[in-house]
């Protein structure tokens, strides 16, 4: 998992509230349980003007010249600011899997969905918690600024923009913040022991040779 420390992006404003995972990624894209290749369909049923199924070349889809995503300005954002209940709808793993294919890094909202929450740890995808006001301005800002970016500080435990003008402060249980700065997932986490696993699977084999016999039937 890579890690997450300090990370400057441009913002992309979506003015949604309760977004569900179906909206994040379509049900019929589910067939895959690889982490890559759903961020071209992420949204699906807002970016384009057609139905979209696996294995169709989205480059040769018509894109929907109002959602933000497809406009110019928002190019390249890698930083999301969203509404409320985020992420609600079905426990999909593939939503923040499709966030994070996309190029987003850190979500901002109000609130979200607690299985939506807890997958994004489990990737290193952030998502950041602040007051309704506070979004409000970042909404504001994003609109009235090109180009708006904002400077993501995990040690800190800040979102600011460039300038610093505007800078709140959020809240991170302190051991998923320990994983995404350090880049440990659940597995990174377990084999940091993985010394110890190789002694007690050889002590124990010792202890009972006939486990080998067993295990290699």
């Amino acid at each position: 998992m890579e890690s997450l420390t300090v990370h400057r992006g441009l913002v992309a404003p979506l003015d949604r509230a309760n977004v569900d995972t179906d909206a994040i990624i379509p049900k019929q894209f589910l067939k895959s349980i690889k982490r890559t290749g759903f961020g071209p369909n992420l949204f699906d049923e807002w970016r384009y003007l057609d139905h979209g199924e696996p294995g169709m070349d989205n480059s040769k889809r018509p894109l929907a010249p109002d959602f933000v995503l497809n406009q110019p300005r928002y190019k390249g954002a890698s930083i999301l600011v969203t509404r409320k209940n985020f992420g609600c709808g079905s426990s999909r793993e593939h939503a923040p899997w499709a966030l994070q294919d996309y190029g987003f890094r850190a979500i901002i909202a109000p609130s979200f969905a607690d299985i939506f929450f807890n997958n994004c740890f489990k990737i290193g995808l952030l998502p950041i918690v602040l007051g309704e006001s506070q979004v409000d301005r970042l909404f504001h800002e994003v609109a009235a600024f090109p180009g708006f970016e904002l400077v993501v500080d995990l040690p800190a435990q800040t979102v600011a923009s460039v300038d610093g003008a505007t800078s709140f402060g959020f809240e991170i249980d302190a051991f998923r913040k320990y994983c995404l700065v350090n880049g440990l997932d659940e597995i990174g986490l377990t084999l940091r022991h993985a010394d110890k696993i190789r002694a007690f699977e050889a002590r124990r084999l010792a202890e009972q040779p006939w486990l080998d016999r067993v295990l290699t039937v």
